[in-house]
């Protein structure tokens, strides 16, 4: 196995996090079924993760940890034993890091990836991706957003605290087929003093990536936030009465200029559909993060 990027400590005994084995069970010992999410202490430096279920030397933060109430790696475990032997055992769990930028006018920035993607299309996300080896946690995530929104900011304009810990699958559910991807997503609040406009007028997004661009204020994000029901069914709580029928977003075109779009808003509170397709929506993690944003860590 590669060298680890997510390791555990478990009751204090390190080991690397295993692409079979769901995190947050094995961190809460097997009983990581409950809704979640689990308060987990973990630590950062240079491309490597380390989570702990209690304190431990060198832990800089303590930060919720959640998963989808669907997650494939927990339904392997209510499957007969020896389900998880169809699971690759030379993996490790891969590192990821997404930012949720705020302007200083209280709005986030929320990209959708293209349809040619192979691994979430047409999902709505904050910028983000992996973490390479030897990279800090906040370079790697400044980075992907310079890279995929040609968006950079400038030194002593912004700030940043960790809001919390996804652990994520693809595909995200098991009757989609069995996972390919396994990652522990570590969002970062960044907090800049510059305006949705002043932001807006640098991006130049890559649309190799990124197919669309959307600004959500608090309203619109806690409806999104919501609209994943608890138990991971498709009939979440209704929304708002007073949500706008549509919210403004930038097309982006294939030359990378951007154009209005008009976005309905129901297509941002479509939940993740039991069978497999390319359902345009925000994804489950996403919404976990706007909701630590709305509990008011950026304002």
């Amino acid at each position: 196995m590669a060298a680890a990027r997510v390791r555990l400590l478990v009751s204090g005994r390190p080991e690397p996090a295993s692409f079979a084995r769901s995190v947050c069970a094995r961190l809460r010992g097997g009983q990581g079924r409950g809704p979640g999410p689990w308060p987990t202490h973990c630590s950062w430096e240079r491309g490597r993760l380390v989570l702990s279920d209690r304190p431990f030397p060198g832990a800089s933060a303590r930060l919720p940890l959640q998963r989808p109430p669907f997650c494939p790696f927990a339904a392997l475990d209510q499957q007969p034993p020896g389900a998880e032997l169809l699971l690759p055992t030379d993996r490790g769990v891969e590192l990821g890091v997404a930012i949720i930028l705020q302007s200083s006018d209280q709005t986030v920035l929320l990209t959708r990836r293209t349809s040619t993607l192979q691994v979430s299309p047409n999902i709505w996300v904050p910028p983000g991706g992996h973490v390479a080896l030897e990279e800090e946690l906040l370079d790697g995530g400044l980075r992907e957003l310079r890279e995929e929104c040609g968006l950079q900011l400038p030194p002593g304009r912004f700030s940043w605290i960790p809001l919390g810990l996804w652990e994520a699958a693809y595909p995200p559910r098991l009757s989609w087929g069995l996972p390919k991807h396994h990652h522990i997503v570590l969002y970062l609040l960044v907090v800049s003093q510059e305006s949705q406009q002043q932001l807006q007028a640098r991006i130049q997004a890559n649309p190799q990536e990124v197919s669309a661009l959307l600004w959500l204020g608090a309203d619109v994000a806690a409806a999104v936030a919501a609209s994943e029901a608890e138990d991971g069914s498709q009939t979440p709580a209704p929304p708002a009465r007073d949500l706008p029928p549509s919210v403004p977003a930038i097309q982006v075109e294939d030359d990378g200029r951007g154009r209005p779009l008009v976005l309905p808003t129901s297509t941002l509170l479509q939940t993740t559909p039991t069978t497999a397709e390319d359902r345009e929506r925000v994804s489950t993690g996403t919404k976990f993060a706007l909701g630590l944003w709305l509990q008011g860590a950026g304002r």
